[in-house]
């Protein structure tokens, strides 16, 4: 892995300190928001995991090498620079190879973590099953990750975006079990609600870590999202939520806008019919994220201490 990974002296600090470490991706920095809200947002959820005594590892691929931890001129950079591809599962080689700069996705966020062995990861939304899949085939690789990749995920729910459903649907056919905190119901990003309930509510940070600790210990392969509800204070109405992404959705039929485009150019109309609300959601929910991961791999640390 020498040739390949390289981790900020931070990180690498916490692992000879035996810190509980949570990963933290990329792509919402370079891809996700508009900056300067984007740097700012990535200043501040590292802040709040480092607030509770865990060390924050932001993953993204500089110049063709996996960095676990990023400084503050790297997050600058990932922030402002124009060149910098999104990057999945499928594109890590050849971005490696190409010696390219990438942010890293949900999916490659979760490779590269486990690369460097850290076990809890915070994202805002996960990818899932796109509406109209069973015609266009679209399915996030974040849910074939999910199946087989030993990372705990923390996120809001899938992107409200999508296909709620469908991608329970999916995650239960890949055997992903999906947590609600202290919520029974699947949360839709922007909303506290969806309609759709989740496999199992959880109430505490250390429930969940049991819970990691036991799937990982009978050798069932895979992560575990754990799905957090956007701040009360920061949820959108759910009727102009949909009246919004509806319209979004017209409008990228509309242009012919497919693949990875897709997900960006939705958020940003998303953000533009709501006033900006979307965009303050998505700031607080990634917080909110930040501060449950911490906490999820702090216990995680205890019970590995304990056990020992």
């Amino acid at each position: 892995m020498q040739d390949y990974l390289v981790f900020s002296d931070e990180v690498k600090d916490a692992i000879e300190a035996d810190i509980p470490i949570v990963a933290l991706e990329s792509t919402i920095i370079s891809h996700g928001m508009p900056y300067p809200e984007n740097i700012t947002t990535a200043r501040e959820v590292e802040q709040i995991i480092t607030q509770n005594g865990v060390m924050p590892a932001t993953i993204a691929i500089l110049n063709g090498t996996i960095c676990v931890g990023l400084t503050e001129a790297q997050m600058e950079f990932l922030a402002a620079a124009k060149e910098i591809v999104k990057a999945s599962r499928r594109d890590l080689p050849v971005i490696l190879t190409k010696k390219l700069h990438a942010s890293t996705t949900v999916a490659a966020t979760m490779v590269c973590a486990q690369l460097a062995g850290i076990k809890v990861f915070v994202t805002g939304g996960i990818g899932g099953v796109h509406r109209n899949a069973e015609k266009t085939f679209d399915i996030s690789a974040d849910l074939q990750e999910l199946a087989k990749t030993n990372v705990a995920v923390v996120s809001a729910g899938a992107k409200a975006i999508l296909d709620l459903k469908l991608t329970l649907e999916y995650l239960e056919t890949l055997g992903v079990p999906v947590l609600g905190y202290q919520t029974d119901e699947f949360p839709a990003f922007y909303t506290r609600t969806s309609g759709l309930k989740v496999n199992y509510r959880v109430d505490t940070p250390e429930e969940i870590a049991e819970i990691i600790r036991a799937k990982w210990e009978l050798g069932l392969q895979g992560g575990v999202v754990i799905a957090n509800p956007v701040p009360q204070e920061y949820e959108l109405e759910p009727r102009e939520m949909h009246h919004a992404i509806e319209t979004a959705l017209q409008e990228a039929a509309m242009l012919e806008i497919e693949g990875k485009a897709v997900t960006p150019f939705l958020l940003e109309k998303v953000k533009e019919l709501t006033g900006g609300a979307s965009l303050k959601a998505n700031i607080a929910l990634i917080k909110n994220n930040a501060w449950l991961g911490a906490k999820i791999a702090a216990a995680l640390n205890n019970l590995r201490r304990s056990h020992v």
